[in-house]
Order: structure tokens, then sequence, then C-alpha cells
């Protein structure tokens, strides 16, 4: 089954070329929210549904959000996303809040999946603390 966004179809991007960040973010400066830290978890929604139980099918994607959709379907942070494309963090979330509004992207603070998993082991993050000190 193909995830959704490559349903479309593919054109030439122009791979390669310098394409000015306010281009990709169609003249935004800012992302629609505000909630978005360096470590907020995104994952690519798998059969994304709407409010009713429709299947969302994207509109036409940019070349930068189908790099992402696909980045994600192994749970990653923004920081991690934000190097992958080779982009600057803050163009990075605005494009990340396009698929979190559309239900393609789910996003999620980390806290609460150490809390999901039965809760964060403080020895452990105190023996990271410790050693990231020592570098």
């Amino acid at each position: 089954m193909t995830p959704p966004w490559e349903d479309e179809e593919t054109e030439e991007d122009g791979a390669g070329t310098m394409v000015r960040p306010y281009t990709i973010t169609r003249g935004r400066t800012a992302p629609e929210r505000d909630d978005f830290t360096l470590i907020t978890v995104l994952t690519t929604a798998h059969d994304p549904r709407d409010g009713h139980g429709a299947a969302i099918h994207p509109g036409r994607l940019q070349p930068e959000h189908r790099m992402i959709l696909e980045r994600c379907l192994r749970p990653a942070a923004v920081a991690e996303v934000s190097a992958d494309l080779n982009l600057p963090v803050s163009v990075t979330k605005i494009l990340l809040a396009d698929l979190v509004a559309q239900g393609l992207l789910l996003a999620r603070a980390p806290l609460s999946v150490a809390r999901a998993a039965g809760g964060a082991d403080m020895g452990m993050l105190a023996a990271l603390r410790d050693g990231l000190g020592r570098l």
C-alpha cells in the first residue's frame, strides 16, 4: 500500500537547486502553531482520518513535505528532521505545522512518551547528564 502523499503526480522539482526558504514557506515567517520544540516527536499518520472517520487525502504537497512524511515513518525529533532536510529549524517548523494541520503528521511532547512507557528512568537521565558534563 502506497502512502497517500505518493499518489499524486510527481514532477521535476529541481532537486539539487538552491531554493530560498521564503519560497518553500510561501512567504510565511512563523508557523501557525508555536508548540514545537527541538525535541518534539513527529510521526507520519498511518491511514489518516478526519473527525468523521473519512480518509484524508492530502492536497498537492511540496517536495519538502513529502520528504518530511517519508522521514517521519519512524519517529523523529524536530531537530532531526531539520538536519535531514538541511533547512533552518524555523522553516522546518512551518512545514511541520502544515502537515499536522492536514492530519498527515502527528506531533507529541517527548515527556508524554516517557510517561506512557512507564516513566523516565531518573537514574539513567542523571548518568547521561553527568556523562555529557564530562565531555
